[in-house]
């Protein structure tokens, strides 16, 4: 590689440093639309009435709150339907008089005060049936109100295991086993300007096949705090992913990308986010899943790329999961991929173009790269 080659990756390396710092104290100002673990911190201020949709839809409701408030809810369906049916046990034993009276026909055997109806209660809709407690024939209206508890226990049982068990299914812990690299890198492939990030599954039962995508988010500040938002597709390369290796995801930064016009710099001015995700089947389950990620300014290194970690043994490929995040640099010219495709056509008449003003310095960007920079990009 030339001397000028070697000057242009300092340059470009002090620079980018210079960039990242600027915009990790911006990035403390700015709200992030997603977060970097897929949740959106958004919050709705409900007025009245509109909690009835949620009741509507108790199923979906129960699914999506939090386990400790489903154990919550778990227990206080079994213990609350206990004291209520063991309640109305006490009240029958009551007004038969077999509370006061222990020489009369029961109705309830063996169930002389509240202590007692409730363990007959719980006995009952557990089937547990200790032998000690039983119904007799002597009140109609006790056996109606046996026959409504055991209906009413199974059904009870049919919705709680079928929420835990829907619950489960969700398995948001497998999307946690899938991820995306830290941060998103731009350098050099097949002679233009890409963006790119990594995407990996962790398990050993891999993912067979799932699907990328991608979305600019850009969001405008208005007067009286009131945000507009717009979203724009970015174009993937390779959309449909057999994660059994890492991937890496390549948008290309062409006309028509909403990135297109963006240099390092021009990055620090625009609001935007990058919202990616990887939808997919788990092949243990068949369920769906999407993990998804997002990435700021600040987390799109210019003029890197990431390590390789996928080596080939003799019987397996072996995959370094400790380069996942890893980045090293590589000549990258400092400029938009609108300008760096308006300035490669004339290079043909010298091997450089005119210089580039960055953070008050001059920089001469090598914008015909040599096959050994291509080769290391394009890795």
């Amino acid at each position: 590689m030339s001397t000028q080659t070697g000057e242009q990756v300092i340059d470009t390396c002090h620079t980018t440093v210079h960039t990242l710092g600027r915009q990790n104290k911006h990035e403390g100002r700015r709200l992030r639309f997603m977060q970097k673990d897929g949740r959106f911190p958004v919050v709705f201020q409900q007025t009245s009435g509109q909690w009835s949709t949620y009741l509507k839809d108790i199923f979906t409701t129960l699914v999506e709150i939090r386990w400790r408030a489903m154990i919550l809810i778990f227990s206080l369906s079994y213990i609350l339907s206990w004291l209520f049916f063991g309640l109305c046990y006490w009240l029958i034993a009551y007004v038969h008089g077999d509370i006061d009276n222990v020489d009369n026909n029961p109705c309830l055997e063996n169930v002389r005060g509240f202590t007692g109806a409730f363990l007959f209660s719980m006995e009952t809709q557990a089937t547990i049936g200790y032998g000690f407690r039983g119904m007799t024939e002597n009140c109609i209206g006790a056996i109606i109100v046996v026959t409504v508890q055991d209906v009413f226990s199974c059904l009870l049982d049919t919705v709680v295991i079928g929420i835990i068990v829907a619950k489960m299914a969700c398995a948001r812990k497998r999307a946690q086993t899938v991820g995306f690299s830290r941060c998103a890198v731009v350098n050099l492939r097949d002679g233009g300007l890409c963006l790119s990030w990594r995407l990996g599954d962790f398990r050993g039962n891999h993912i067979l096949e799932g699907v990328a995508r991608a979305q600019v988010v850009r969001y405008v500040k208005k007067p009286l705090g009131s945000i507009v938002m717009s979203n724009q597709h970015l174009d993937i390369q390779n959309q449909d992913i057999v994660l059994a290796t890492p991937a890496t995801i390549i948008h290309k930064l062409e006309p028509g990308s909403p990135l297109y016009s963006l240099g390092p710099d021009d990055l620090l001015e625009e609001n935007f986010e990058l919202v990616v995700s990887f939808t997919y089947t788990g092949d243990s389950t068949g369920v769906l899943h999407q993990t998804r990620t997002s990435y700021t300014a600040a987390d799109i290194r210019w003029g890197q790329r990431f390590q390789d970690m996928l080596k080939m043994g003799k019987k397996h490929y072996k995959v370094n999961y400790a380069l996942f995040n890893e980045t090293t640099w590589v000549p990258v010219p400092l400029l938009s991929a609108e300008m760096y495709d308006r300035r490669r056509r004339p290079v043909e008449d010298g091997p450089l173009s005119p210089s580039v003003k960055r953070n008050g310095h001059a920089y001469h960007a090598n914008l015909s790269t040599t096959q050994e920079v291509m080769q290391q990009t394009s890795l």
